[in-house]
C-alpha cells in the first residue's frame, strides 16, 4: 500500500509549512521556499518495496535545497533515480547541472549538497522516484559521481525500459502482495542499475545476474511493443535479441511463464480491453483479434474462451450490460 500525506486537508494559509515540516522530518532536511506559499498544493506517497522504496510526488513549484550542515543532520545514504511524469524542473550538485522535462529522468545523491528548482510558472510538477540504498547498486560511487545531475532521455534504450517500469509500478503497485513487492524491488535495482551503466557505457561492469535481468526486462517489453505483429514468436524475439532460441528458453525458465504463453496471454488481455472499451463496441471481433496479431478467429475464439471461460461475442455482451442497465434506470 502507498502511504500518502496531502495538503488536501489542511488550511490553504498552513499548506505549505505543514509540507515543508513533512519532508524535513520524514523524508530528509531540506529548506523548501515556494514563490506563492499560498496557493501550494502537495501530496506525496511512498511504496515499501523492502530493499528499496519508490516514491510519487505532485506538487507546486518550490525550489529545494539541502547543504552540508543539513545533511550532517539527517541523511538516508540513498541515490534517488526520478521520472519526471509532468512539468519541468533543474537539478545542481556535484558540480553538474541539468534541467529535465515529462518522460526524462535524472539521477541525485542524498549524501550530497544540491539545490533543485521547479520554475513557478511550468505549472504542477509531477514525479515517480526510486530510492535506492547506496549500497544495492552494483558500481562504484566514483563511476555514478559522472551522471548525478545529468539528463537521461527515457525514451530510449534502457531508460526508456526503466521509465515504463516505474510507470506502471506508480499505477499498479498497491494491487501487490507483500511478496510481489519484494520481487519487484529486485527489479528495480536491477533496472536502474543496468540503466546508469548503459549512460556510463559500463555495463560490462555489472554482475551477470543484474545483465541477465536487464536481458529478460528487454524482452518483455519487446513483445508489448510488437504484439500486433503475427510473427511474433519465440524465434523472432531471439532473432532480435541476437541470441538463440534455446538461450530465451534458459532466460525464461525463471520466469512464471514461457516466452510463448507470455505473447498468447498478453495478446488475450489486450483483446480483452478492446473488447470492453464502449468505444470500440462498432470493430467486428475478427479485426480486434487480427489487430493483437491472432492468426484467425477461430484460434482467437477457442483461445479466449479457454483464458475467460465465455466466447469473445459473449464477453463484449456481458461487459456492457452494466451500462445499458444504468441507462435503464
Amino acid at each position: 500500500m502507498w502511504s500518502v500525506v496531502s495538503t488536501g486537508e489542511i488550511p490553504a494559509g498552513d499548506r505549505f509549512d505543514w509540507y515543508s515540516d513533512i519532508v524535513s522530518s520524514e523524508v530528509m532536511p531540506a529548506r523548501l521556499s515556494c514563490e506563492r506559499p499560498a496557493d501550494f498544493r502537495g501530496e506525496a506517497a511512498v511504496l515499501d518495496l523492502g530493499e528499496v522504496r519508490a516514491s510519487r510526488f505532485s506538487l507546486s513549484p518550490l525550489r529545494s535545497r539541502r547543504t552540508a550542515a543539513m545533511i550532517r543532520r539527517g541523511d538516508p545514504e540513498e541515490y534517488q533515480l526520478a521520472l519526471l511524469r509532468k512539468g519541468a524542473t533543474s537539478l545542481s550538485q556535484h558540480r553538474s547541472e541539468c534541467t529535465i522535462g515529462a518522460g526524462d529522468l535524472m539521477l541525485w545523491d542524498t549524501s550530497r549538497p544540491s539545490d533543485n528548482q521547479m520554475p513557478a510558472t511550468g505549472g504542477e510538477v509531477r514525479a515517480t522516484i526510486l530510492m535506492l540504498p547506496h549500497d544495492v547498486l552494483p558500481l562504484r560511487s566514483q563511476r555514478l559521481d559522472q551522471i548525478l545531475a545529468r539528463r537521461i532521455r527515457g525514451d530510449r534504450g534502457l531508460a526508456a525500459i526503466l521509465a515504463s517500469f516505474m510507470t506502471s509500478l506508480e499505477e499498479h503497485g498497491a494491487e501487490c502482495t507483500p511478496e510481489e513487492l519484494r520481487r519487484l524491488s529486485s527489479v528495480a535495482v536491477d533496472l536502474a542499475a543496468a540503466c546508469l551503466a548503459q549512460q556510463l557505457a559500463a555495463e560490462d561492469l555489472l554482475p551477470s545476474e543484474v545483465r541477465t535481468q536487464a536481458l529478460v526486462q528487454r524482452i518483455l517489453a519487446f513483445i508489448d511493443h510488437n504484439l500486433g505483429d503475427p510473427q511474433l514468436n519465440p524465434a523472432a524475439v531471439a532473432a532480435h535479441h541476437h541470441i538463440s532460441v534455446r538461450t530465451l528458453h534458459q532466460l525464461f525458465r525463471g520466469q512464471e511463464e514461457s516466452v510463448h504463453a507470455r505473447i498468447r496471454r498478453r495478446r488475450l488481455e489486450r483483446c480483452r480491453a478492446d473488447l470492453a472499451d464502449p468505444a470500440l463496441r462498432g470493430r467486428p471481433v475478427g479485426a480486434i483479434a487480427t489487430r493483437w496479431g491472432f492468426s484467425g478467429p477461430e484460434v482467437f475464439s477457442r483461445s479466449f474462451r479457454e483464458a475467460y471461460g465465455v466466447s469473445p461475442t459473449e464477453f463484449r455482451v456481458l461487459s456492457v450490460m452494466p451500462l445499458r442497465t444504468e441507462r435503464s434506470a
